[in-house]
């Protein structure tokens, strides 16, 4: 009986420890990324705007500035990346690359 009680608890132990890796993967960490791009015209706003889900999974937020031809993408990390958003912009038919840290136009 004691065997069987210190089996299971092993078990039980052993599920838990499994779980927990689980639950740390669904941390969502939201990153915005500021990016230059080759936009020119009202119509090239609209063309971002109307299309944000091509620019992959996890977009929360766009805003575009057509004055410093920036567009500022807020996207949670662990389902997109900077590189997968550019290649979004890619298929707009939008030149964008993030823009370095500390670069002023």
């Amino acid at each position: 009986m004691k065997k069987l009680v210190s089996i299971c608890l092993a078990l039980v132990l052993c599920a838990w420890a499994f779980a927990a890796p689980a639950s740390a993967k669904k941390e969502k960490k939201t990153v915005t990324t500021v990016f230059v791009t080759d936009i020119e015209c009202d119509h090239c706003v609209k063309k971002i705007m109307d299309n944000v889900p091509s620019l992959g999974k996890g977009i929360k937020d766009v805003r575009v500035d057509l004055p410093k031809k920036e567009v500022t993408v807020v996207y949670d990390a662990s389902k997109n990346d900077d590189a997968n958003i550019v290649e979004g912009f890619a298929s707009l038919k939008v030149k964008a690359e993030p823009k370095k840290a500390g670069a002023e136009k």
